[in-house]
């Protein structure tokens, strides 16, 4: 059964792996989903058989181990594996349904909105503080002060962050502060936790008010820092861009 069938399930291997374990560290880039990766391989496993039945010589070539096995053709340790596979397969399924129906203990998901929109004064708003080095070094110091026992080197993991639940963003996903415009950063930053909208509860953000501490100017220059900290650009909609 060996040789044919070895080379299709090193490939799926492979991308699986790629997909898995290599494509989440390339830059600007993020962990894919299982269904998708899941997806992906289903696509390779058609393109695969497709290849494989291109002519009646390899049809029978790929398809002719595989029913020789099921079959129990040969005898020997060959039909001892058969009869595990068959054995195992009915049980996988079974565990595997028992696992998506079963009841848990774990919370249902929350239907809430992660970032919700910001509240019209505050939509559009652009950074009026100039991006100078003093000012990115000054914000970058704000944020070690205030920010960075939760959200850490930029990358969500301060020493305060294991108490938190969802834990504090890491700036330096790709899919966090580079998704959103500076205007939703001061939104969140002056207002806090305590300033989400309705389709954003329950309200479980510790985020904290820092209007009660900082100056706008101050949260512009955090913002700034944080960007610049995290190797990110604040998204606009700029259609030169």
């Amino acid at each position: 059964m060996g040789g044919v069938l070895v080379r299709p399930v090193i490939l799926t291997v492979c991308i699986y792996l790629f997909l898995k374990f290599i494509v989440p560290n390339l830059p600007h880039s993020a962990p894919l989903p299982s269904s998708l990766i899941f997806l992906y391989l289903m696509l390779t496993t058609a393109g695969i058989v497709i290849f494989a039945t291109l002519s009646g010589a390899s049809k029978d070539a790929f398809f002719g181990p595989i029913l020789r096995f099921l079959t129990g053709e040969g005898g020997g340790a060959l039909s001892s594996a058969r009869y595990i596979v068959l054995a195992l397969f009915p049980l996988l399924v079974g565990w595997q349904t028992y696992g998506s129906t079963a009841s848990s203990d774990a919370p249902p998901a929350e239907n809430r909105t992660i970032h919700p929109a910001p509240p019209g004064e505050y939509t559009g708003l652009s950074n009026p503080v100039p991006k100078t080095p003093e000012n990115i070094m000054y914000g970058k110091g704000l944020y070690a002060s205030r920010c960075a026992p939760c959200h850490g080197n930029f990358d969500g993991k301060g020493f305060a962050a294991p108490g938190f639940t969802p834990p504090p963003a890491n700036f330096k996903d790709p899919t966090t502060i580079a998704m959103l415009q500076e205007s939703f950063l001061f939104w969140r930053i002056k207002k806090g936790g305590v300033g989400l909208p309705v389709e954003g509860m329950p309200w479980k953000s510790a985020m904290p008010r820092w209007e009660l501490e900082m100056s706008d100017e101050d949260i512009w220059k955090v913002i700034m820092g944080e960007y610049d900290g995290a190797g990110q650009k604040p998204r606009t909609w700029d259609e030169s861009e």
